[in-house]
């Protein structure tokens, strides 16, 4: 999610920032399938009707966070969604 107020943010960690959905309750940051899986889920909620687009969608939003950046986790591998794909999402947030 993006970190848009202080609120926003679960814990800063030695890359950056971490949302408060992807951070456990004691500040430890979640698994990268566990932050995946709520991703998929949580985009197929705002109308996204299909799950290889919402995976795609959630890798893309994924890669573009500090810790997710290396890509270095099995879920983050395959394809992302376009640039329209991503906004077009983002706008129905």
């Amino acid at each position: 999610m993006p970190l848009e107020n202080q609120t926003d943010i679960g814990a800063e960690m030695e890359k950056g920032s971490a949302c408060i959905h992807c951070v456990n309750a004691d500040g430890t940051l979640k698994s990268c399938g566990e932050i995946f899986e709520g991703g998929v889920a949580f985009f197929l909620s705002t109308g996204v009707e299909d799950r290889t687009l919402a995976e795609r969608i959630t890798r893309k939003n994924m890669k573009l966070q500090p810790a997710w950046q290396d890509g270095a986790c099995d879920c983050l591998q395959g394809d992302e969604a376009t640039e329209e794909e991503f906004q077009a999402a983002l706008e129905k947030l």
